[in-house]
């Protein structure tokens, strides 16, 4: 498994391959913030991808295409990425800045 750090919150999390970082968040009872549930298209789950960026699936064409649309093309140059769309592809430890992540359930 992948472990991945979720900052500032200390949250750390186990990722299966293939997994997105969003997705293996909500398995374990986290809440992650997303608008449109995880489709990709609303850009509410970016996180700041600080380690481990090469564990994860490259960028695809559709979550470049909202990045650039909905945040502007110099967020490209950032490490970040979608938490819904981010599938994590190798072993390892992975570490994300992302705020509002905390278990379900917590206001």
């Amino acid at each position: 498994m992948t472990r991945i750090t979720v900052l500032p919150a200390g949250i750390e999390i186990e990722a299966l391959p293939g997994e997105t970082i969003m997705a293996a968040a909500q398995r374990l009872g986290y809440y992650w913030p997303t608008t449109c549930g995880g489709l990709g298209i609303c850009t509410t789950c970016l996180c700041e991808v600080e380690a481990g960026g090469d564990l994860l699936a490259e960028m695809g064409r559709s979550e470049r295409k909202t990045l650039a649309a909905e945040r502007g093309e110099p967020v490209l140059q950032r490490p970040v990425r979608l938490a819904c769309q981010a599938m994590v592809l190798a072993q390892g430890a992975i570490r994300v800045e992302k705020r509002g992540v905390r278990p379900a359930g917590e206001a």
